[in-house]
């Protein structure tokens, strides 16, 4: 995790007194349905909940010297636990191993984790919304591999934004609930010196579904499909983030990221504004992403259990909910302060002198009794002399000169096909399908 890259409340979820925290409820709620089927006695479960309910301080750097001894991370929470209870906590654990804590609890914080993730996208929808209603009518040119192609309108760049990030949404909804289950099964998952009621009262104390088949172990699958669906999302973010850099350049500027009062852009050159802030956004997605294969790559354990997935989960756990928790916040700002220019956008659609209507041509030719083949070759010839003068030659100009053209369309003809409304007549049925009516 980089404390430049990371927010409070994501991060908490990540700390190892939050960490501790949560295990010992899991330890606490365990004891407390093992009391009740008379498994230990309610005094065990009694002691364990009245010193939690003096708010103990978690004693990190204690656990940690205990661990430093034991070179067992459980070994070293429990042994500080009962210093701190006493005698009763030598009930705790019964029957349980070390991945039920581990497991459970890596479960909580990717649940909890997704929860603010949820809100995170919540957020961007409604600005990308907001933005996008602004913007509905405002026309500019789409492009096809950098180049010029027909109009859109800037508000269907973002209604696109939108449809990607709500099935987003929709995948991550699903994510966190296939992520969060609970494991407290013992030893290779049979439950033998453990009763599945424990593992059920504890999931429900927890929110959580019960683990069909543990193993021991929570199989790694769910996780990998989480971190995937964390790569999907930050794949999406990128895609929009690189729509803005683009737009940004100097000969395109059709929109920029604000630049606020006192920003500088470059230490060498005063007259710099970079859209810096997409650009880390580009490099962020990165990382998340490459987190997807190792959490693939962990699906494939020994037998019942390995550890060979523990230390890729400390870095991935934390790393890719908290980063791309701090993205997605990023990307939201940057739309709900984006500056956007359209009598630029209308001035680079107007730069390529009418090009932008050259298949309307193409159609109303083939539609009049000239075959496509032609059609093509009588447009073509008049929009390569466009293009080659960079937009000093009018397209309708040269059409309504050409004779083989003004043969099958006339002046009046022609000149309907450079209408500019004509491209948007079907915004409002794309805008209900996206945003509902």
């Amino acid at each position: 995790m980089v404390p430049r890259y990371a927010r409070p409340e994501m991060t908490a979820i990540w700390e190892p007194e939050m960490k501790y925290r949560i295990w010992f409820e899991i330890e606490a709620h365990a004891t407390q349905k093992l009391a009740d089927l008379g498994v230990v006695p309610q005094s065990a479960a009694k002691a364990l909940w009245d010193w939690w309910a003096t708010e103990p301080a978690i004693d990190v750097p204690a656990i940690d010297a205990i661990e430093a001894v034991t070179k067992h991370d459980v070994i070293a929470f429990l042994t500080w636990v009962a210093e701190n209870v006493g005698d009763q906590a030598r009930f705790m654990h019964q029957g349980m191993t070390s991945s039920d804590v581990l497991d459970t609890t890596l479960a909580v914080q990717l649940a909890r984790s997704a929860d603010i993730l949820l809100a995170d996208l919540d957020a961007l929808l409604e600005a990308i919304e907001r933005r996008a209603q602004e913007h509905k009518f405002t026309p500019t040119i789409g492009r096809s591999h950098g180049i010029h192609a027909e109009p859109v309108t800037f508000g269907l760049k973002l209604a696109q934004a939108y449809a990607e990030f709500d099935r987003c949404k929709t995948r991550l909804i699903a994510a966190r609930e296939d992520i969060a289950t609970c494991a407290i099964s013992g030893a290779v998952g049979t439950f033998a010196n453990i009763d599945p009621q424990v593992e059920e009262y504890v999931a429900q104390k927890l929110g959580l579904a019960v683990e069909p088949v543990s193993t021991q172990v929570i199989p790694r699958d769910r996780h990998a499909m989480f971190f995937c669906v964390l790569g999907v999302i930050a794949s999406s973010m990128e895609r929009l983030a690189v729509e803005v850099r683009h737009l940004q350049r100097t000969e395109v500027l059709e929109a920029e990221e604000y630049f606020s009062p006192g920003q500088k852009g470059s230490s060498a050159m005063p007259h710099k504004r970079n859209p810096i802030l997409t650009e880390n956004l580009t490099g962020q997605a990165r990382m998340i992403r490459s987190y997807a294969m190792p959490a693939m790559e962990n699906v494939a354990l020994w037998h019942e259990r390995d550890i060979s997935h523990s230390s890729v989960e400390r870095f991935i756990g934390p790393d890719g909910c908290i980063t791309l928790d701090f993205a997605l916040k990023r990307m939201t700002g940057v739309i709900d302060k984006l500056l956007i220019y359209p009598e630029r956008m209308q001035k680079n659609m107007d730069r390529m002198g009418g090009l932008i209507h050259s298949q309307r041509v193409l159609l109303a030719l083939t539609q009049n009794g000239v075959s496509r083949e032609d059609a093509y070759r009588l447009v073509q010839r008049n929009a390569m002399k466009v293009w080659e003068s960079d937009g000093q030659l009018m397209l309708l100009d040269l059409l309504k000169a050409d004779e083989e053209v003004t043969a099958a369309l006339s002046d009046a003809q022609l000149e309907e096909r450079f209408d500019l409304e004509y491209h948007f007549k079907h915004v409002d049925t794309i805008f209900a399908r996206v945003f509902g009516k």
